[in-house]
């Protein structure tokens, strides 16, 4: 299994676009059915299985965050997936027909961590949880994502934690031109995301930071996501093999 002391990690980010109502299906055939396969074969950790709060983006949608161990670990992954004429495992040729009755796609990106971007080894054993999670993509000019990473480092982390929130991750996302960077808070009640919003308002405590945004021409979408019940900010630990149960079981 992959663990810290192996440098820095690469993510797999994924948008899952979820068939009618099947999320909850969706939810434990990703984290009990397929992540323990993954951390035994391709050293690939969950860090995050949520579902998106639908009035605050698209619906019925499920967001996963995968760690490997670094570009090395990525290829790794792909190598084991991609090696088959099929482009797929056929190890995994059950659990993709499953699958496929509970999603019509989705959309990935390939994430970089900032150095001060936790793992999620890290994110367990200090026990960081929320209530709630506030999901950031950000938009920005060719090769503007690395300074607004930057910011949010020296001034806008402050600002938001002292609100109550936690950050979960920061992270340029790669092969593309410097656009985009995705930034996770963990949120402990609606009390405190209910402030959060406020301080973005005119006068509020983080209208500075808002401003540093808006001057680096940013176009940040916000949406809110909840935990997996086997997520492993929501339980401490890693899916296992003992945590599967029959589908037909999940209402």
């Amino acid at each position: 299994m992959a663990d810290d002391s192996s440098g820095p990690k690469v993510y797999i980010h994924e948008f899952i676009d979820i068939i009618g109502p099947n999320r909850a299906k969706y939810f434990q055939h990703m984290t009990a059915n397929w992540s323990p396969i993954g951390q035994a074969e391709r050293d690939q950790l969950c860090f995050g299985v949520w579902g998106t709060v639908g009035s605050t983006g698209r619906w019925p949608e499920v967001v996963n965050l995968w760690e490997l161990d670094g570009w090395e670990g990525l290829a790794a992954n792909f190598d084991h997936e991609l090696s088959s004429p099929s482009l797929q495992d056929p190890a995994l040729a059950e659990w993709w027909k499953v699958a496929a009755d509970l999603r019509r796609g989705g959309f990935d990106r390939i994430l970089v961590p900032e150095p001060w971007s936790p793992t999620i080894t890290e994110l367990t054993d200090r026990g960081v949880r929320g209530a709630v999670y506030a999901h950031e993509l950000v938009t920005l000019a060719p090769g503007r994502a690395d300074e607004f990473l930057a910011l949010l480092g020296e001034k806008g982390r402050t600002a938001i934690e002292a609100l109550g929130l936690t950050l979960v991750g920061a992270y340029r996302v790669a092969m593309m031109s410097d656009t985009e960077a995705i930034v996770i808070w963990a949120i402990p009640d609606w009390a405190t995301w209910v402030a959060f919003e406020r301080a973005h308002e005119h006068g509020g405590a983080l209208r500075s930071w808002r401003d540093t945004v808006v001057a680096l021409d940013a176009r940040v979408h916000r949406i809110l996501l909840v935990d997996a019940p086997l997520s492993p900010m929501r339980t401490g630990r890693q899916p296992r093999e003992s945590d599967r149960r029959p589908l037909s079981e999940i209402g």
